[in-house]
């Protein structure tokens, strides 16, 4: 072969138009496809590869004659006396099982309710090509129209307009869409499920589309909460209007990630999903902001290569804080910036700082001293400038790829300022800029005042009994309050009872839920104030308090398990949770009920629940020591689990349980009647 398929093929060929036919069929985790590549040749050439992993290809035909072809685990190669020339036309059909890139969730049991059931890509990191022939090569950008193939009792999104659903037969139908743009990739995304959706529309007249499952109506509101406002803040404040059709986001069960950005179509984790309780403690906000702020960043303009992969991640997770900072407020924005400093100095003063040029870097590095890199610029150049150089970066390089110094040169031509220093300080190097960070966030007369306040942690009570006292009058600041707060554990003086009987009285809920958190033990003084936690609207505050009650009040206990009865807290049921353990290990309350609530709590490992809360029973179980056959089943079916976070944790917890010989006759039993594939991790231990 003339071509080193290790450099981009761009140079040769420039595909304009991917036009498929998906055909997905869930219950054998199996995609058959039908593909026409319409493409001109630029330079001479005898090999056209197409990235394809672990595909079977039938069916190839070149300009409407057989191709010369081969394949291999990486994808499909044309030979051919390619000479230059446009529009040329290349079919081919496939089958895949795909390995990764596409996910079945809940497909491999007919005992499992329908609504259960998804089926989801995640393409970021070269796995498109795991169940589309396409290119991993980011600087290859096509427009994409795709038809789906898929049970028709379901609901199917992906990238674009919809134009048409077919019915084909009573139990199948056909979504077609339309993209009018060429994006790399990476970006093409599909989900389908039990999904109904609401469509809002912003302040420009895009459509936005908000995907939910029927049985989670009621957390709609919350959860998608400020859609629209952070739609219209971003077009206005990057200046450039939506680049895409339309915009959709749904939710899906057991994410690789928080979110994706695929083009026009964010797909994320249904962790996210909230009440309006759950959303003071933990909200989609962010991922929100962050997976629209790539529309622009990423998608519209991409990266060459990794090295500079700050462009994307960097970028969007700065303009997401300033959306949160247009929603929570200015104190908010510089309480991350401050958060994410203390981080990346810690990282760098031991030494593992890193360049944002480093295309190895960590998520740290791209995200957080991407950000901060981008709000010390915005300083330097002044906000008319950012703002100019940035609208006219997007505008130039819209639907191709980039290079850092192209940003850079953008925003030298807007500011008129040599930003040579600036790059040396907060691309290049890898040490992370404390100083200048810190002159930066002092600007920040609330972040002056918190640090004065931290500044006080080892000053004794009675020295700062007044200035404490003051912190905690009326409107308390969130981050202060809690500061305050904090720096009363451990003490069981009369001062410190006045201080915490103020913190109470603030009906401040960070305030209140930092008490939880670190009161230990709580006074005899202050334990119907602490009571009052209860009825607090923060999940992460019931646990805490409810936990602490439980455990230092044990003749109360029948009193707090009823008060929180019927809460189920975060999507991982973390109140629920604690409240069933705390039930089993309090056989005075409700002894009837013991094997109900215990058949309840072993029941959320079930392989068909979300890792998130099978993860949180493991951890109660484990706790009390009370797993049972199908939850060892589940536990060892988790160390081959796609997310890898909940893989691992998994691995981690039957190790542990291994060195206890009764729960290792236990699983060596079990595994026996599993299916192999689902012990291996297991067979390697116990032979190991």
């Amino acid at each position: 072969m003339a071509q080193d398929f290790g450099l981009s093929q761009t140079e040769y060929f420039d595909f304009k138009n991917i036009d498929a036919y998906i055909k997905i069929v869930p219950s054998e985790a199996k995609v058959d496809g039908e593909v026409t590549y319409t493409f001109d040749i630029l330079a001479q050439e005898d090999t056209l590869f197409i990235n394809g992993k672990k595909m079977r290809f039938t069916d190839v035909l070149l300009n409407g004659n057989t191709a010369n072809y081969h394949s291999d685990e990486n994808g499909i190669y044309i030979i051919s006396n390619f000479l230059p020339s446009k529009n040329n036309k290349l079919n081919l059909k496939y089958t895949v099982n795909p390995q990764a890139g596409m996910y079945f969730i809940n497909w491999d049991s007919s005992e499992i309710d329908r609504s259960k059931r998804q089926v989801w890509t995640q393409g970021q990191g070269k796995y498109t090509s795991t169940w589309l022939p396409s290119f991993d090569d980011m600087t290859e950008k096509v427009e994409f129209d795709l038809s789906f193939e898929f049970p028709g009792q379901y609901q199917l999104i992906s990238n674009g307009i919809q134009k048409s659903v077919e019915r084909v037969n009573d139990s199948t139908r056909v979504w077609s869409f339309d993209m009018d743009r060429p994006m790399s990739s990476y970006l093409v995304g599909v989900a389908a499920g039990a999904y109904n959706s609401q469509t809002i529309t912003s302040g420009s007249g895009d459509e936005i589309q908000l995907f939910y499952t029927p049985e989670d109506s009621l957390l709609f509101e919350a959860t998608y909460r400020h859609s629209a406002e952070i739609f219209d803040f971003l077009e206005s404040e990057i200046g450039l209007p939506y680049p895409w059709q339309n915009y959709k986001q749904v939710p899906v069960q057991d994410f690789l990630h928080g979110g994706m950005e695929n083009t026009g179509t964010t797909i994320f984790s249904s962790s996210f999903l909230t009440d309006s309780i759950g959303f003071k403690d933990r909200n989609y906000v962010n991922v929100n902001a962050h997976e629209l702020a790539h529309q622009w960043f990423g998608n519209l303009v991409t990266e060459k290569n990794g090295q500079h992969h700050w462009l994307h991640e960097g970028f969007a997770t700065y303009y997401a804080l300033l959306a949160e900072k247009k929603i929570f407020g200015e104190d908010y924005y510089y309480w991350k910036l401050y958060e994410t400093a203390e981080g990346l100095k810690e990282l760098s003063d031991s030494g593992k700082g890193q360049s944002l040029l480093n295309p190895r870097a960590s998520s740290m590095t791209f995200y957080q001293k991407g950000a901060w890199a981008l709000h010390i610029l915005r300083k330097r150049v002044g906000d008319e400038a950012f703002r100019k150089g940035m609208k006219s970066y997007l505008e130039l390089y819209s639907f191709k790829n980039v290079e850092t110094n192209n940003f850079i040169a953008e925003m030298e031509m807007a500011s008129g300022m040599d930003l040579s220093q600036f790059v040396k300080d907060w691309l290049e190097q890898s040490a992370f800029k404390a100083t200048q960070s810190l002159e930066s966030l002092k600007k920040s007369d609330f972040i002056t005042n918190y640090l004065n306040m931290a500044a006080l942690r080892e000053t004794a009570l009675d020295q700062k009994f007044e200035y404490l006292e003051d912190v905690l009058d009326f409107p308390v600041n969130d981050y202060i309050g809690q500061e305050a707060v904090n720096q009363l554990a451990g003490f069981q003086t009369q001062q410190a009872t006045a201080l915490y009987k103020k913190a109470f009285e603030t009906n401040n809920i960070f305030v209140r839920q930092a008490i939880a958190r670190t009161m230990q033990p709580i006074p005899e003084s202050l334990k119907s104030e602490f009571e009052s936690l209860l009825k607090d609207e923060s999940y992460l505050t019931i646990e805490a308090a409810l936990f602490k009650l439980w455990e230092q009040f044990p003749e109360d206990r029948a009193k707090y398990l009823e008060q929180t009865r019927n809460l189920d807290g975060f999507y991982n049921k973390n109140i629920r949770m604690l409240w069933l353990t705390l039930n089993l290990v309090t056989p005075e309350f409700e002894p009837k009920l013991t094997e109900d609530y215990y058949e309840e709590l072993a029941g959320y490992t079930a392989t068909w629940r979300p890792f998130q809360v099978r993860e949180n029973a493991f951890s109660y179980l484990y706790q009390i020591g009370a797993f049972n056959t199908p939850s060892l089943e589940s536990l060892i079916k988790g160390t081959k689990h796609h997310t890898y976070g909940f893989r691992d944790y998994c691995r981690q917890l039957l190790n542990e349980l291994l060195k206890n010989e009764e729960y290792r006759l236990k699983l060596v039993e079990i595994s026996e009647n599993m299916a192999e594939n689902d012990t291996s991790y297991l067979r390697s231990k116990i032979n190991g």
